[in-house]
């Protein structure tokens, strides 16, 4: 059986879309390894490091609603593009920072480029589909990106073993190959517009549903954003591994989602939004609170089974419902809306979690995980989008 058969007849647009995605994630190893850079490559202390990952999600922060009303005003493909270029090219800059003060705002700036990308891509995709279409484009899009994944962070792993330099410009280079691909073949669109007898759409920050939902989600997310702050240094400090059999956790975890996330999905095509909410959230507590008690290679790699099971039920659901809210002009708005949610998870959790690793220990923080990302499922288990959609009625 092909377990990706429910992407027959996506636009053309679309898949060159998840192309260049695919290109520039073949070489995404810069984020995952960062910290491990910083205290290992640098030498600075866990918490100076955790430091750093704030410092990136603020810049992201900043971005998310700024470039997703960039995008509606100038069209999704153009910021698409603008921010592959731009933090292409700043990534084979950042190992030269020399000072922290340097490094800091390189930091910032690169996480304020990237971000640009998320809420035009989301908001593109979701104008090329019809709304039938639009969970087939979203595990699409994400098949492209994780199967990137099953490679760079891997590939990370071996490249940081003898030079963190080289991880960051092999990912500056294929982020400039991503931006090549949509640059050559991908055509500019204008944004949608409104139809002039509709009556204006709710600004996204206004939406209360929306605003809830997310809100409801940022809890989870700081769990989820755990595999970039305190699991490599429970990997690689408390239980001996090196950063190659951490690469590998992340190999394990994308070819788990190439392998089954479109199946998944189209299995749960008729779940409400909330059952596929809080199942994906649960997955995440447990999988992240049995982290702190394993101890070998094999419990360890049955721990990220787990929580990437929470990412392929969980994300995907969590990008529909807020299309399923959006009106059409608005998309990059909401979905900027969305991103800025990920960069308020990735500001967060990393850096409470290396924090309460440093003081309170790694026990405290795996519970903590398993606590947090309970009561976020409890409370994503109560949206309800009022669209009179059947699927949100049973």
């Amino acid at each position: 059986m092909n377990p990706w058969r429910g992407l027959k007849g996506l636009p053309a647009d679309v898949w060159l879309v998840c192309a260049s995605t695919l290109v520039n994630r073949l070489g995404t190893m810069a984020l995952p390894f960062l910290v491990l850079y910083l205290t290992a490559g640098r030498r600075w202390t866990p918490g100076q490091a955790g430091i750093a990952m704030m410092v990136y999600g603020a810049g992201a922060l900043v971005t998310g609603p700024f470039a997703g009303r960039l995008a509606d005003t100038l069209g999704h493909a153009r910021i698409l593009k603008a921010s592959l270029w731009s933090s292409g090219g700043l990534l084979l800059l950042l190992p030269f920072a020399a000072s922290q003060p340097a490094l800091f705002g390189l930091i910032f700036l690169w996480a304020a480029l990237t971000q640009a990308f998320w809420p035009s891509a989301m908001a593109l995709l979701t104008g090329l589909a019809a709304p039938d279409q639009r969970k087939a484009v979203y595990a699409l899009h994400r098949l492209a990106a994780n199967l990137g994944m099953a490679v760079g962070p891997a590939l990370g792993g071996v490249i940081a073993h003898r030079s963190f330099t080289w991880v960051f410009w092999t990912d500056g280079l294929t982020t400039l190959a991503g931006a090549t691909v949509l640059t050559l073949f991908l055509r500019s669109r204008p944004a949608p517009t409104p139809h002039p007898d509709a009556p204006p759409s709710t600004r996204a920050w206004r939406d209360r549903r929306l605003v809830l939902l997310l809100l409801a989600f940022l809890p989870v997310l700081m769990v989820f954003f755990q595999i970039e702050g305190a699991l490599p240094l429970w990997v690689t400090r408390d239980l001996g591994f090196d950063t190659r059999f951490f690469g590998l956790l992340f190999t394990l975890n994308t070819l788990l989602i190439v392998a089954m996330e479109v199946a998944l999905n189209l299995a749960m095509a008729h779940w409400p939004h909330r059952r596929q909410l809080l199942a994906g959230s649960l997955c995440f507590a447990v999988g992240f609170g049995l982290t702190g008690l394993v101890r070998t290679k094999a419990a360890l790699l049955g721990t990220v089974v787990v929580w990437t099971f929470g990412e392929m039920i969980l994300l995907p659901a969590l990008s529909d419902a807020v299309a399923t809210l959006a009106p059409p002009e608005r998309r990059g708005e909401y979905m900027g809306l969305y991103s800025t949610t990920f960069a308020a998870g990735l500001a967060l959790g990393p850096w409470l979690g290396v924090l309460a690793y440093a003081h309170l220990g790694p026990g405290a923080v795996w519970m903590g995980c398993f606590v947090v990302a309970l009561a976020g499922g409890l409370l994503l288990g109560r949206f309800r989008p009022h669209t009179g959609s059947p699927r949100e009625s049973v």
